[in-house]
């Protein structure tokens, strides 16, 4: 190990390590510069550090002189440094003080606005037509007993909806249960819990053994309506849908209805609706394209027709004395066709920058 260097505690070299120090603690101009000040002057291999260690190499006289100079140097040095840290700190609280200034009396920003789902405000929109007309909402299980979903609705026991391929069939294989398939089975619920005349509109969601690409989805929405009264004909059902229609689409738009078949209405018809973005004219010779209804004027809207009486029967209705009308349709083909959605995945998959674009319609 090399000897002290005993020539540091010598008055000069102390007066120029203190004056060093002095000089680069006025210089330093942020605090975040003042730890590495620290080092060079006070540090342990500052040239006062140094010193400190190199008394040790002094005759024993010489000792206590050499002491007091290099206190004195290092209490100047130490005085300095803290007084400059809080100058720099005060400095600093200062700046921090302007920059993050806080004007308590600002009114608050406005939360982000958020969106609803286009199926939402439409199924809204759509029971609310019927509710003006006096009609109640009605609601069901999704997990629906095989019952109420096909024998109830005069399925056969070898129709094909009832085969795994398309229903979606839930615990044991005696078990009964299945997820709904379609809205239908409300009815039958509201016609066995409700006095009769029955006037429901049934919203919801249903279950399909679908696989999930652009046009078809596992699970989707419906809206259902039923009617049930005494006299009720084919007319009744006509001058409903066309009232739901011109409040949906607007005033003006023609329905017709074609000759369909479904187990539980009887006649049945599908429902079409004209184009409500080009009215029709798209088909008509000359007629700019559309694409909403690919320019065939119509747009198929669901299936509709006169219940059947197997269920009425069924529900413990009298078909000697009441009839009714019931319909269907999906309500996210509306939504596609009305906003131009290509893509049915577009509806599920939660998405806000979908949604965003649909404001807050209520």
């Amino acid at each position: 190990m090399s000897a002290p260097d005993v020539s540091l505690l010598e008055p000069d070299r102390l007066e120029s390590a203190r004056d060093a120090a002095l000089a680069a603690l006025a210089a330093t101009g942020a605090l975040d510069e003042l730890p590495a000040v620290r080092t060079a002057h006070l540090g342990d291999r500052s040239p006062i550090a140094l010193a400190r260690r190199a008394i040790g190499g002094l005759p024993g006289p010489e000792k206590a002189e050499a002491g007091k100079r290099l206190n004195v140097v290092l209490q100047v040095v130490q005085a300095a440094y803290d007084e400059r840290r809080t100058e720099l700190e005060a400095d600093r609280d200062v700046r921090v003080l302007a920059e993050e200034t806080v004007d308590v009396t600002a009114l608050p920003g406005r939360l982000p606005v958020g969106a609803r789902h286009p199926l939402t405000t439409i199924q809204e929109r759509a029971v609310d037509v019927f509710v003006a007309m006096g009609w109640e909402l009605a609601e069901g299980p999704e997990v629906e007993h095989e019952w109420f979903n096909f024998d109830a609705l005069n399925f056969g026991k070898d129709h094909p909806a009832r085969e795994m391929q398309d229903t979606l069939f839930l615990g044991p294989e005696d078990s009964g249960l299945v997820m709904r398939t379609h809205t239908s089975p409300v009815q039958v619920r509201s016609l066995l819990t409700r006095d009769l005349p029955v006037y429901v509109v049934v919203p919801g969601r249903v279950y399909r053994a679908d696989a999930l690409d652009a046009t078809h989805s596992p699970v989707f929405a419906q809206l259902e309506g039923l009617a049930v009264d005494e006299g009720i004909t084919m007319a009744h059902l006509r001058g409903t849908l066309d009232a739901f229609a011109s409040a949906m689409f607007g005033e003006g738009l023609k329905t017709r209805l074609r000759p369909s078949y479904f187990p539980f209405t009887e006649p049945s018809a599908e429902l079409d609706l004209q184009c409500f973005a080009c009215r029709g004219a798209s088909a008509e010779p000359g007629g700019e394209p559309c694409r909403v209804c690919s320019s065939e004027g119509w747009i198929e809207v669901g299936g509709c027709g006169m219940v059947n009486p197997a269920v009425l029967r069924a529900a413990g209705v009298d078909p000697e004395r009441y009839s009714g009308f019931a319909f269907g349709m999906g309500l996210d083909r509306a939504v596609m066709f009305r906003h131009g959605v290509t893509d049915i995945r577009d509806l599920y998959e939660g998405d806000q920058r979908f949604t965003l674009p649909f404001g807050t319609e209520g």
